[in-house]
């Protein structure tokens, strides 16, 4: 037992043993951590992706539901948000709706904050609507629409088409960055509210009804009462910037805004006293 022992002393107390045996165990720590590394980024992982292109409010089903294999990379991680499991997809006692003013498209990924609960969606915006608000609504058709490509919570300009006295075109921006608020058809059902599309019939908008000591909302109502054979509100949408960088709703001609309000007269403040 003795002579065991000393020779492993003997043994160990070798530097060129030790120097081998310490290269060797580095290789293979080496070798595992590279192999595993290497696993663990070639692992596959199924995950689920929209089988069409699913709009705001619309119940999630597994009709609408695909897989497809990624890198587990991919959608790993801690501050990742792609939804990974049908499970925190579709339920059948408290169903996942598409969140209001967004949309996932076909071969997209789901991620947590478009997937919300169906009970949470409110289709009315008019109950969100802030102070100091009210509603306009311009009609629209799918082609001032430029083929349904506005979509709630982009930002738009309208321009003002009107004829002067001797039958001359007057066109220039009225209004700069309105929100859009609701795409509805002609039954006021939202047009992204399903799974297709449905034909635009009016914009919606939550209009400050004063901005800079103008009175937006009336000038805008007296503007579409007018009728299109005084003045055409026309919508002009903006790219992504313009509607990531919203910047104050404001009358952007004077003019125009003159040249509408010529056309109407003013009701005096007759407020009846309170009995």
């Amino acid at each position: 037992m003795g002579n065991i022992v000393t020779t492993f002393k003997r043994f160990f107390s070798n530097k060129n043993t030790v120097t081998i045996l310490g290269v060797l165990l580095g290789l293979i720590v080496l070798y595992v951590g590279y192999n595993y590394r290497v696993k663990t980024a070639v692992s596959t992982i199924n995950v689920p992706v929209a089988k069409k292109t699913i709009y705001g409010r619309t119940v999630i089903t597994s009709d609408l539901i695909t897989q497809t294999e990624v890198l587990s990379s991919m959608v790993t991680g801690k501050n990742n948000t792609i939804i990974r499991s049908n499970s925190n997809l579709i339920s059948a006692n408290d169903p996942f709706c598409v969140a209001v003013n967004t949309s996932i498209p076909a071969g997209g990924f789901f991620h947590t904050e478009q997937v919300v609960k169906c009970g949470t969606v409110n289709g009315n915006y008019l109950k969100n609507m802030p102070d100091g608000y009210s509603p306009v609504s311009i009609p629209v058709d799918i082609h001032k629409t430029y083929g349904n490509s506005m979509l709630p919570g982009d930002y738009i300009d309208l321009y003002a088409r009107m004829t002067s006295s001797d039958g001359k075109l007057i066109f220039a921006k009225l209004v700069s960055k309105l929100p859009i608020m609701a795409v509805v058809d002609g039954k006021g059902q939202s047009v992204f509210g399903g799974v297709t599309v449905g034909t635009p019939a009016e914009l919606q908008f939550a209009c400050p009804n004063v901005q800079d000591g103008i009175n937006l909302f009336m000038l805008l109502t007296k503007a579409i009462l007018l009728g299109e054979s005084k003045v055409e509100l026309i919508p002009m949408p903006g790219n992504a910037t313009y509607t990531s960088t919203p910047g104050e709703t404001k009358v952007d001609s004077n003019y125009m805004m003159n040249l509408i309000l010529s056309y109407t007269q003013d009701v005096p403040d007759e407020s009846v006293p309170q009995q």
